[in-house]
């Protein structure tokens, strides 16, 4: 008279077996991902778009660090002896300069994939302030600006150079990454275009900024970038004095500064033009919303 209470279990029985099948399979799906590494968190936007879920990432910079004083983890280290790729960003980023031969040599067979391949470097803006001289104006003339990624148009090659990385390493499935690639560009297009609508018909085509990340992004929707900092570098007395002689000259009412560095500069020519900082991450994760808000942003400081 056991055999009901036996029959009862069997259920039970039958669940655990499934669920122990169910993490065996998911296990193995992370298993057969293939790791990729990227310097910085829109780069992990770019690669997840196109894989679709194929790959693990790993992003070197994370959240709230910033790429030009970032000294990797021994778990990034791990995670990436194991990659099989690493996109780098390629334009003169600092954590790259100062680690990459230090990254490959965790990983001689790793693919490195060149994000910047195919975009023209632009010179680092010093804005319209020829008449501020400095050391740190000095050292800016003839740096290239790393901040490609902050031109939709330069994304649209990074996801094309990194589409191209996914399919060496994993041509099985050049179908998905290319068909995810187009999809992708066409999103990028369409962001391309709002803010070039959007920022068409501002009157005031000059805007001020803590540090000089958006120089691509000036360059494509024909404005003037204004950097707070240069080369690193904080402003002199006289370089702070010229500064708010400059917002003033534009009537900038904004500075927009990036949550990774001190914006106590900022504040201060803020409160002498009786204006405000506001933050924009350069290096957001989600890169198609984070420009967006820039453009409402930018419309609402430049009206």
């Amino acid at each position: 008279m056991r055999i009901r209470p036996l029959v009862a279990l069997a259920p039970v029985v039958l669940l655990a077996l499934a669920s122990f099948a169910g993490s065996c399979s998911n296990a193995a799906d992370s298993d057969s991902r293939i790791g990729v590494v990227v310097t910085l968190q829109p780069q992990a936007e770019f690669v997840e778009k196109v894989s679709a879920g194929l790959v693990d990432v790993t992003i070197m910079v994370p959240p709230g660090a910033s790429p030009h004083t970032y000294d990797p983890t021994p778990q990034q280290m791990r995670e990436l002896a194991d990659a099989k790729m690493y996109a780098k960003v390629g334009s003169g980023v600092e954590f790259e300069l100062a680690w990459m031969d230090k990254l490959i040599e965790q990983n001689e067979d790793i693919v490195v994939i060149d994000c910047s391949q195919g975009i023209e470097l632009i010179e680092m803006t010093a804005g319209d302030v020829p008449d501020h001289e400095s050391e740190a104006s000095n050292d800016a003339q003839g740096a290239m600006d790393p901040h490609i990624w902050m031109s939709p148009r330069n994304a649209g090659t990074m996801v094309r150079n990194i589409c191209d990385g996914l399919v060496q390493v994993d041509p099985d499935n050049r179908e998905v990454y290319e068909a995810n690639r187009d999809a992708y560009l066409q999103t990028l297009a369409e962001l391309d275009h709002d803010i070039a609508a959007g920022l068409a018909n501002v009157s005031n085509r000059v805007f001020m900024v803590y540090h000089p990340a958006f120089g691509y992004f000036a360059r494509d929707y024909d404005l003037t970038m204004l950097p707070v900092e240069e080369a690193g570098k904080e402003p002199t007395a006289a370089g702070l004095a010229h500064l708010i002689d400059q917002a003033r000259k534009h009537n900038i009412k904004v500075i927009f500064a990036s949550p990774q560095f001190n914006p106590q500069s900022a504040n201060v020519i803020a409160e002498q033009i009786d204006g405000s900082v506001i933050f924009v991450d350069p290096l957001a994760r989600d890169y198609v919303a984070n420009l967006r808000t820039l453009l409402d942003e930018l419309v609402l400081a430049m009206e």
